[in-house]
């Protein structure tokens, strides 16, 4: 769907917001903005894989979505759905059913063309195993069929009506069936989609390169002109925050994201408003939120008091003045504080050592043995209060882990920091194989909590990798998915919130108030940012000559 309008920094993505498809009656980009010009960007990490259907991490789908369609597509201004690889949709009167007509003409990468069989397939290939992930079942598990009704109609039979219907439909990702319905072939370092852009090469441990797909069927149309323009994208992997900033100094960048202290510290100088530019917008996407998240099967974390007292153990308040310069929120639940669906009367746990020490020792943790470590006999063995948190590495993350871990040895806690390369972290939460993690999870406009908080997504590959469980929760989020009516919906998401928030799962941390952009003079731009989103994919490249 070429949604270049978002650009994720560590993030486990469970669901896209930046739709590229313009509203026909709303100018978005520079139809008349020239075609050409190589765009570096970077990322953090290398993807875990490349094949849609086995990894939703932020880098991969960073890379993907420039090369795959959807059904549907989300215009960046309104937030509404409008046509895509579907022209038209029919939503049935009494909401079982819903049928699309694909656009005449698309094709894949490959030069076939895109069938009403190849959205069956991409449809159906979640319920098996054999190819893809569980990551993203639950959300068409309310769909009971698709029924193909002729050579550019499908209809799809809803089970009960679910508010997120149309959403999970209308941002299916069409894959052509030839390639990833053959669990042979691997697809982990090659795509092939209908998207504006198509895979030219990997360079292993370096970089991605894709190049413009000239016969992409989105170029023919008036409400897509001012999309799409750079001829090549190519991503390089650099882990580091300030190594990224370097190279983009250097010029071997044209774009990055910075962080408040980058922007705020690290981006003076001459250079800076001339050659190289930088931005801080505000906009309604849905935010980041960062946590630290506790394996409940862990028997130290087990015991809520002792979550609770690891959340009053973390300082947030004072990283955000002194990390972020305040242009960060203090998280208090599981979705960014911004969200309609939270519960904005719920405010976030202070840092409080004293009572957190209070906890701790109703909990039955105090250091018998006098080595400075806190300890317990759990089922007849003494156990130390010593775990390990893991995070990716080159995660801005860390600086603030070992702030944590300071705080946490104050109070008899022995916390260790690991860092671990991309792959090997999406293996750990699979496995479950961790003690503590640090991650975000990116947002969208209404949150459905079931692919994160339900205890049905505790699967492998699933995102409730925690292990969280609540009885009460579980019927909440069941009822919110089958409300049709937005605010008594939102009524249900808030308590949900509430008590998840209060379980403490995770460190609720922080989410962005604002976007920090650097970008390359060659880089040109209608505007910095659309109402929900940045709306990269509607930048063009002038050469300097031309800029100046």
């Amino acid at each position: 769907m070429c949604k270049r309008s978002c650009f994720v920094l560590f993030v486990y993505i469970i669901a896209s917001y930046c739709g590229v498809q313009a509203n026909a009656t709303v100018v978005i980009g520079n139809p008349d903005a020239p075609v050409g010009g190589v765009e570096r960007l970077a990322i953090e990490s290398e993807p875990a894989t490349l094949n849609p259907l086995k990894g939703q991490d932020g880098y991969a789908h960073m890379v993907e979505s420039a090369c795959f369609d959807g059904l549907l597509d989300r215009n960046i201004e309104t937030f509404d759905w409008e046509p895509a690889v579907a022209e038209k949709w029919e939503v049935a009167k009494d909401g079982k059913s819903i049928t699309f007509t694909l656009r005449k003409g698309v094709k894949f990468h490959d030069g076939t063309p895109l069938t009403v069989e190849d959205v069956k397939f991409s449809f159906e290939v979640y319920f098996n195993p054999e190819l893809s992930d569980a990551i993203m079942r639950a959300y068409y598990e309310n769909i009971e069929k698709a029924e193909i009704l002729g050579p550019d109609k499908i209809k799809f039979i809803i089970k009960k009506p679910y508010f997120k219907n149309l959403d999970v439909l209308g941002g299916l990702t069409i894959l052509p069936k030839a390639h990833y319905g053959d669990k042979n072939k691997k697809m982990t370092k090659t795509m092939v989609g209908s998207g504006a852009y198509k895979f030219e090469k990997y360079d292993q441990g370096k970089s991605i390169t894709l190049v413009r797909n000239p016969d992409w069927w989105g170029f023919n149309l008036p409400e897509y002109k001012g999309y799409n323009k750079v001829e090549k994208i190519v991503y390089e992997f650099i882990k580091d925050e300030n190594a990224r900033l370097e190279s983009f100094k250097k010029g071997d960048l044209d774009y990055i994201d910075l962080t408040a202290d980058q922007f705020e510290k690290k981006t003076d100088g001459p250079m800076w408003g001339t050659t190289v530019f930088k931005k801080q917008v505000e906009n309604s996407a849905p935010k980041r939120i960062g946590f630290v998240g506790f394996n409940l099967k862990n028997r130290i974390f087990k015991d809520r008091d002792v979550r609770l007292a690891m959340v009053k153990l973390f300082d947030r308040r004072s990283m955000i003045k002194k990390f972020m310069y305040d242009k960060w929120v203090l998280a208090a639940g599981p979705w960014y504080p911004q969200s309609p669906s939270a519960d904005h009367d719920l405010k976030p746990i202070e840092f409080d050592p004293a009572s957190a020490r209070e906890l701790l020792k109703k909990a039955g943790w105090a250091d018998h043995d006098k080595d400075g470590v806190l300890d317990k006999t759990i089922d007849g063995k003494k156990v130390e209060f010593q775990f390990t948190t893991i995070l990716p590495s080159g995660s801005p993350n860390e600086k603030y882990m070992t702030v944590y871990q300071e705080e946490l040895k104050k109070s008899g806690i022995k916390m260790e920091i690991k860092t671990v390369d991309w792959n090997t972290f999406q293996k750990v939460m699979d496995d479950r194989n961790f003690d503590a993690v640090v991650l975000a999870w990116g947002g969208v406009v209404e949150m459905d909590p079931y692919q994160i908080w339900h205890s049905k997504s505790d699967v492998k590959g699933g995102s409730n990798f925690i292990g969280y469980s609540n009885p009460e929760v579980d019927k909440l989020i069941e009822l919110i998915r089958h409300e049709m009516d937005r605010n008594k919906r939102e009524a249900l998401q808030r308590k949900v919130y509430r008590l998840i928030a209060e379980d403490y799962p995770y460190v609720f941390m922080w989410s962005p108030k604002y976007e920090f952009l650097a970008y390359s003079a060659r880089m040109k731009m209608v505007k910095p940012t659309y109402k929900y989103g940045v709306g990269a994919g509607t930048w063009w490249i002038e050469d300097k000559k031309a800029a100046q």
